[in-house]
């Protein structure tokens, strides 16, 4: 199965309500960014990269937890569960799930140095998507959204400090 298959089988279209809540939450964030801008408390690509990060997470949840279609609670507490199945079994597909996993929190690595206006370390930024993941986590195994899993914790802050690792590099300070 496909990236694009994995994504229209197991999410399903945004409801009003849904929308809704994040447009109320992007206008909150427009006008915090606008009074802090005009404040001179930021600059204007700090409020880029904070409008930019709500846009990014708000697709991030609804894809991960909140267009999931419910099923029944599910977790693996075993770490590095599926990196066994790859190698052991041979498992593609995991093998798949696993890199994609791993780079879908790049883009908030590599905002966070941009909104902060500074370098943050790689293990601040392993710690920042460590948090986000573990709120995307927590959520799919309360909601019944999907598989509660370390790996994916793992993965997933590897990718927010690789993000983080790439724009420290690239914007010197």
């Amino acid at each position: 199965m496909d990236v694009y298959q994995i994504f229209i089988t197991h999410n399903r279209p945004w409801t009003a309500r849904e929308m809704l809540c994040v447009a109320l939450l992007l206008a909150a964030a427009l006008f915090a960014a606008g009074y802090l801008f005009r404040h001179q408390k930021i600059k204007p690509s700090q409020a880029l990269a904070g409008i930019s990060l709500l846009l990014f997470l708000s697709v991030v949840f609804g894809s991960t937890v909140f267009t999931r279609m419910p099923s029944k609670r599910q977790f693996e507490l075993q770490p590095f569960w599926s990196w066994r199945e790859v190698i052991v079994n041979h498992n593609r597909e995991l093998l798949k799930e696993n890199l994609l996993n791993c780079i879908l929190l790049v883009p908030m690595g590599i905002l966070l140095p941009i909104l902060l206006h500074r370098k943050v370390t790689w293990r601040q930024g392993l710690l920042w998507g460590l948090l986000v993941s573990a709120v995307i986590e927590t959520c799919q195994l309360v909601f019944c959204r999907g598989l509660f899993e370390w790996d994916d914790m793992i993965h997933n802050a590897l990718g927010c400090m690789a993000g983080c690792w790439l724009t420290n590099t690239v914007v010197r300070r």
